[in-house]
């Protein structure tokens, strides 16, 4: 469910295949996107969300015909409540749309928008599209890609096929490629990163990630593609599914990816921005999965025209 309205007066909800399994906490999140949590929590505990006319517990999963009683909430004021989606964004986003069904969208982001609003975005991808398809009762990001990330970024149109596509992610049953140029030359066919990940925030605020002993395990397959006079391109291959991983365990393995102002030296990213490079040179090329009729899938998102001119510039 994606409605956002404020109510005024006591609501009620019957629970379709949609919403099945979920948990009663996550489904208020949803469906009052600018409450706070504590908000959520708060009414729960209190006893003003009810299913079926009895109390329950945060963890309580929905089942199909529950009706749900949510209360009347104030919503942050800065909730979706003036987005717009503009004519060239939508052209944008409908003209990335490489895979559609009755469960399923899968789109071939463009570089530079976040896939989600938040942190001084007010407008990502999932938001845009839940604007362009107002008839949608269902829209919710799968995974996620960073900003400056393009590639294959999948959204889903049914519970049932979220919770199906997140289990296999959790499982590694899900297999992507992305597509990656990095700084210097990187001899051998094939490369292992296997190093732990940590999260850090700089005093500035900046989240970065960095390989730590006590970081969570990560691993990253690395296979080169072609060799330039100063630069790789490679296919990349996130075994584990953290932050950053791909940029942090290339510049581990001591070749940073062109344009990634988070991780790569000044001086070779002056060598990419002179020859023309204007972003990350990273995109998640190839997704391979099972569906949830047990049919493999396989999508691919074509390497943007921008960063095929600057291969052949290089």
């Amino acid at each position: 469910m994606n409605s956002t309205e404020s109510s005024t007066a006591v609501v009620v909800v019957t629970v379709t295949e949609d919403n099945l399994d979920q948990r009663i906490d996550n489904f208020l999140m949803s469906r009052l996107k600018g409450v706070p949590k504590s908000v959520i929590y708060r009414i729960i505990r209190k006893g003003e969300v009810r299913v079926n006319k009895g109390r329950v517990k945060p963890e309580y999963k929905l089942k199909i015909g529950d009706n749900v009683r949510v209360p009347p909430v104030r919503v942050r004021p800065e909730a979706d409540k003036n987005l717009f989606v503009g004519d060239p964004l939508k052209k944008r986003l409908e003209a990335s749309i490489v895979h559609e069904d009755d469960g399923l969208i899968v789109i071939n982001k463009p570089s530079g928008i976040a896939v989600h609003g938040g942190s001084g975005v007010s407008l990502g991808v999932i938001e845009a599209l839940r604007l362009m398809r107002p008839q949608q009762r269902y829209l919710e990001l799968v995974h996620r890609l960073d900003r400056d990330t393009s590639g294959c970024l999948m959204i889903a149109k049914k519970r049932s096929v979220l919770k199906k596509l997140h289990d296999d992610l959790r499982e590694n049953r899900m297999e992507k490629s992305y597509t990656a140029l990095l700084w210097g030359r990187w001899n051998g066919l094939q490369h292992r990163i296997d190093a732990p990940l940590r999260k850090f925030h700089l005093p500035s605020g900046e989240r970065v990630v960095r390989v730590s002993a006590d970081g969570k395990p990560s691993l990253t397959l690395f296979r080169q593609l072609e060799l330039y006079d100063n630069a790789t391109l490679v296919e990349a291959k996130p075994v584990t599914g953290r932050t950053h991983q791909i940029r942090v365990h290339a510049q581990h393995g001591g070749h940073a990816i062109a344009g990634d102002d988070k991780y790569l030296h000044r001086e070779q990213g002056d060598y990419f921005a002179e020859k023309g490079l204007q972003r990350l040179f990273l995109h998640a090329s190839v997704l391979q999965l099972v569906d949830v009729q047990g049919q493999k899938q396989r999508f691919k998102a074509p390497l943007p025209d921008e960063l095929k001119a600057f291969l052949e510039r290089l």
